[in-house]
Protein backbone atom coordinates (compact mmCIF):
# COMPACT_ATOMS: atom_id res chain seq x y z
CA UNK A 1 0.00 0.00 0.00
CA UNK A 2 0.96 3.69 -1.08
CA UNK A 3 0.92 6.76 0.92
CA UNK A 4 -0.55 9.26 -0.40
CA UNK A 5 -1.14 13.15 0.29
CA UNK A 6 -4.48 13.88 -1.14
CA UNK A 7 -7.90 14.45 0.19
CA UNK A 8 -11.36 13.12 -0.55
CA UNK A 9 -13.97 15.20 -1.14
CA UNK A 10 -17.36 13.04 -0.80
CA UNK A 11 -20.38 14.44 0.23
CA UNK A 12 -21.35 14.03 3.29
CA UNK A 13 -24.80 12.86 5.47
CA UNK A 14 -26.46 14.04 8.12
CA UNK A 15 -26.17 18.05 7.48
CA UNK A 16 -28.78 21.04 6.41
CA UNK A 17 -28.59 24.45 4.87
CA UNK A 18 -29.35 27.45 7.25
CA UNK A 19 -28.82 29.80 4.77
CA UNK A 20 -26.81 31.01 2.07
CA UNK A 21 -23.36 29.02 1.95
CA UNK A 22 -24.46 28.12 5.91
CA UNK A 23 -24.39 24.82 6.98
CA UNK A 24 -25.25 22.95 10.35
CA UNK A 25 -23.53 19.76 10.27
CA UNK A 26 -26.18 17.33 12.17
CA UNK A 27 -24.07 13.80 12.74
CA UNK A 28 -22.79 14.38 16.12
CA UNK A 29 -24.00 16.29 19.28
CA UNK A 30 -21.43 19.23 18.19
CA UNK A 31 -24.01 20.52 16.07
CA UNK A 32 -21.34 23.22 14.23
CA UNK A 33 -22.34 25.71 12.13
CA UNK A 34 -20.38 26.47 9.08
CA UNK A 35 -20.17 29.33 6.99
CA UNK A 36 -17.96 28.79 3.59
CA UNK A 37 -15.14 26.40 3.89
CA UNK A 38 -15.00 26.52 7.70
CA UNK A 39 -14.67 23.05 9.12
CA UNK A 40 -16.13 21.25 11.92
CA UNK A 41 -14.71 20.91 15.10
CA UNK A 42 -13.89 17.22 14.01
CA UNK A 43 -11.27 18.78 11.44
CA UNK A 44 -12.53 16.38 9.04
CA UNK A 45 -15.95 17.78 7.52
CA UNK A 46 -15.88 20.71 5.43
CA UNK A 47 -18.44 23.28 3.90
CA UNK A 48 -17.96 24.00 0.27
CA UNK A 49 -20.34 26.50 -1.05
CA UNK A 50 -23.26 25.30 0.92
CA UNK A 51 -22.44 21.64 1.09
CA UNK A 52 -20.97 19.64 3.23
CA UNK A 53 -17.83 17.03 2.76
CA UNK A 54 -16.29 14.24 4.08
CA UNK A 55 -12.21 15.08 3.88
CA UNK A 56 -11.48 11.51 4.90
CA UNK A 57 -13.61 9.17 2.55
CA UNK A 58 -11.42 6.33 1.38
CA UNK A 59 -8.63 8.05 3.38
CA UNK A 60 -7.66 5.73 7.02
CA UNK A 61 -4.24 6.96 8.39
CA UNK A 62 -4.53 3.75 10.40
CA UNK A 63 -4.73 0.05 8.87
CA UNK A 64 -3.70 -3.04 10.97
CA UNK A 65 -4.67 -6.57 11.85
CA UNK A 66 -5.40 -6.53 15.58
CA UNK A 67 -6.89 -9.27 18.03
CA UNK A 68 -10.25 -8.76 18.45
CA UNK A 69 -9.26 -8.52 22.69
CA UNK A 70 -7.71 -5.39 21.78
CA UNK A 71 -11.09 -3.51 20.56
CA UNK A 72 -11.68 -4.14 23.63
CA UNK A 73 -14.20 -6.64 22.99
CA UNK A 74 -13.67 -9.80 25.33
CA UNK A 75 -16.47 -11.69 24.53
CA UNK A 76 -17.41 -11.03 20.70
CA UNK A 77 -15.69 -13.81 18.06
CA UNK A 78 -13.03 -14.22 20.63
CA UNK A 79 -9.71 -15.37 19.60
CA UNK A 80 -10.37 -13.76 16.26
CA UNK A 81 -8.39 -11.33 14.33
CA UNK A 82 -10.26 -8.27 13.39
CA UNK A 83 -9.27 -6.12 10.37
CA UNK A 84 -8.79 -2.64 11.82
CA UNK A 85 -9.15 1.21 10.05
CA UNK A 86 -9.11 4.66 11.29
CA UNK A 87 -9.15 7.75 9.67
CA UNK A 88 -7.84 11.33 11.22
CA UNK A 89 -9.84 13.63 13.46
CA UNK A 90 -12.35 13.17 16.27
CA UNK A 91 -15.37 15.18 17.69
CA UNK A 92 -14.14 14.92 21.30
CA UNK A 93 -10.91 16.71 22.47
CA UNK A 94 -10.26 14.07 25.32
CA UNK A 95 -6.70 15.17 27.61
CA UNK A 96 -6.07 11.50 28.01
CA UNK A 97 -6.48 10.49 24.12
CA UNK A 98 -4.09 7.77 23.19
CA UNK A 99 -4.23 8.09 20.15
CA UNK A 100 -3.87 12.06 20.14
CA UNK A 101 -1.04 12.12 17.43
CA UNK A 102 -4.16 11.02 14.95
CA UNK A 103 -7.52 11.69 16.59
CA UNK A 104 -6.51 15.44 17.07
CA UNK A 105 -4.75 15.66 13.96
CA UNK A 106 -6.16 17.06 10.30
CA UNK A 107 -6.23 14.52 7.73
CA UNK A 108 -3.57 16.65 5.60
CA UNK A 109 -1.28 16.80 8.32
CA UNK A 110 -1.53 12.56 8.72
CA UNK A 111 0.34 10.30 6.11
CA UNK A 112 -2.77 8.24 4.88
CA UNK A 113 -3.69 4.93 2.47
CA UNK A 114 -5.73 5.32 -0.50
CA UNK A 115 -8.44 2.29 -0.08
CA UNK A 116 -12.13 2.12 -1.45
CA UNK A 117 -14.72 0.27 0.72
CA UNK A 118 -14.38 -2.78 -1.49
CA UNK A 119 -10.37 -2.88 -1.01
CA UNK A 120 -10.61 -2.48 2.70
CA UNK A 121 -13.52 -5.77 2.01
CA UNK A 122 -10.62 -7.60 -0.15
CA UNK A 123 -7.94 -7.10 2.21
CA UNK A 124 -10.08 -8.13 5.10
CA UNK A 125 -10.60 -11.65 3.19
CA UNK A 126 -6.90 -11.62 2.53
CA UNK A 127 -6.12 -11.62 6.18
CA UNK A 128 -8.55 -14.04 7.10
CA UNK A 129 -10.46 -11.46 9.25
CA UNK A 130 -14.04 -12.27 10.14
CA UNK A 131 -15.00 -9.28 11.14
CA UNK A 132 -13.80 -5.08 10.33
CA UNK A 133 -13.30 -2.73 13.52
CA UNK A 134 -14.08 0.89 13.16
CA UNK A 135 -11.42 2.12 15.51
CA UNK A 136 -8.82 4.23 17.15
CA UNK A 137 -9.86 7.61 16.70
CA UNK A 138 -13.12 8.18 16.38
CA UNK A 139 -15.43 6.27 13.70
CA UNK A 140 -18.45 8.98 13.92
CA UNK A 141 -16.31 11.46 12.32
CA UNK A 142 -15.50 8.66 8.98
CA UNK A 143 -19.20 7.79 8.98
CA UNK A 144 -19.93 7.79 5.31
CA UNK A 145 -16.97 5.39 4.89
CA UNK A 146 -17.70 3.34 7.64
CA UNK A 147 -21.32 3.05 6.36
CA UNK A 148 -20.65 2.03 3.30
CA UNK A 149 -17.64 -0.69 4.13
CA UNK A 150 -20.18 -1.80 6.39
CA UNK A 151 -22.82 -2.29 4.27
CA UNK A 152 -20.25 -4.72 1.87
CA UNK A 153 -19.26 -6.01 4.77
CA UNK A 154 -22.80 -7.51 6.04
CA UNK A 155 -23.19 -8.77 2.29
CA UNK A 156 -19.53 -10.30 2.22
CA UNK A 157 -20.44 -12.07 5.74
CA UNK A 158 -17.99 -10.67 7.49
CA UNK A 159 -19.12 -8.86 10.96
CA UNK A 160 -18.49 -5.15 11.90
CA UNK A 161 -17.26 -3.95 15.18
CA UNK A 162 -17.61 0.11 15.94
CA UNK A 163 -15.04 1.00 19.05
CA UNK A 164 -17.20 4.46 19.73
CA UNK A 165 -16.63 7.67 22.24
CA UNK A 166 -20.45 7.59 21.98
CA UNK A 167 -20.63 10.98 20.97
CA UNK A 168 -23.01 10.90 17.64
CA UNK A 169 -26.66 11.83 17.36
CA UNK A 170 -29.40 9.32 17.37
CA UNK A 171 -30.74 9.50 13.86
CA UNK A 172 -27.41 8.23 12.38
CA UNK A 173 -26.49 6.03 14.96
CA UNK A 174 -29.45 4.26 14.22
CA UNK A 175 -29.17 4.14 10.98
CA UNK A 176 -25.38 2.42 11.51
CA UNK A 177 -26.55 0.05 13.64
CA UNK A 178 -28.40 -1.82 11.08
CA UNK A 179 -25.31 -3.00 9.91
CA UNK A 180 -22.82 -3.13 12.71
CA UNK A 181 -22.68 -6.61 15.05
CA UNK A 182 -20.86 -5.31 18.19
CA UNK A 183 -19.68 -1.88 19.56
CA UNK A 184 -17.58 -0.96 22.24
CA UNK A 185 -18.93 2.60 23.51
CA UNK A 186 -16.30 4.68 26.00
CA UNK A 187 -17.72 5.81 29.13
CA UNK A 188 -15.03 7.70 30.22
CA UNK A 189 -16.43 9.22 33.31
CA UNK A 190 -19.55 9.52 35.24
CA UNK A 191 -20.26 13.63 35.29
CA UNK A 192 -21.03 16.50 33.23
CA UNK A 193 -18.41 18.75 34.92
CA UNK A 194 -15.92 15.47 34.21
CA UNK A 195 -16.93 15.25 29.95
CA UNK A 196 -16.73 19.45 30.46
CA UNK A 197 -13.27 19.59 31.35
CA UNK A 198 -11.72 16.64 30.46
CA UNK A 199 -13.22 16.07 26.61
CA UNK A 200 -14.49 19.11 26.01
CA UNK A 201 -18.33 17.10 25.60
CA UNK A 202 -21.58 15.95 27.40
CA UNK A 203 -22.28 12.76 29.22
CA UNK A 204 -25.93 13.02 28.15
CA UNK A 205 -25.32 12.09 24.42
CA UNK A 206 -23.16 9.18 25.78
CA UNK A 207 -25.64 7.22 27.51
CA UNK A 208 -28.63 7.95 25.37
CA UNK A 209 -26.00 6.46 22.51
CA UNK A 210 -25.07 3.43 25.09
CA UNK A 211 -28.77 3.24 25.66
CA UNK A 212 -29.75 3.10 22.05
CA UNK A 213 -26.98 0.42 21.16
CA UNK A 214 -28.92 -2.38 23.55
CA UNK A 215 -32.56 -1.47 22.43
CA UNK A 216 -31.67 -2.05 18.76
CA UNK A 217 -29.57 -5.28 19.58
CA UNK A 218 -26.23 -5.19 19.09
CA UNK A 219 -23.79 -6.34 21.06
CA UNK A 220 -22.29 -3.98 23.16
CA UNK A 221 -19.22 -4.17 25.78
Amino acid sequence: MIREANLSKFEAKYWKRLGEDVVQCQLCPNLCVLPNLARGRCGVRINIEGKLYSLVYGKPVAVHVDPIEKKPLSHFLPGTPVFSIATAGCNLGCIFCQNWQISQANPEEADHYSLSPEQIIALAKKYKCPSIAYTYTEPTIFYEYMLDTAKLAKKAGIRNVMHSCGYINPEPLKELLKYMDAANVDLKGFSEEYYQEMCFGRLEPVLTTLKTVKEEGVWLE
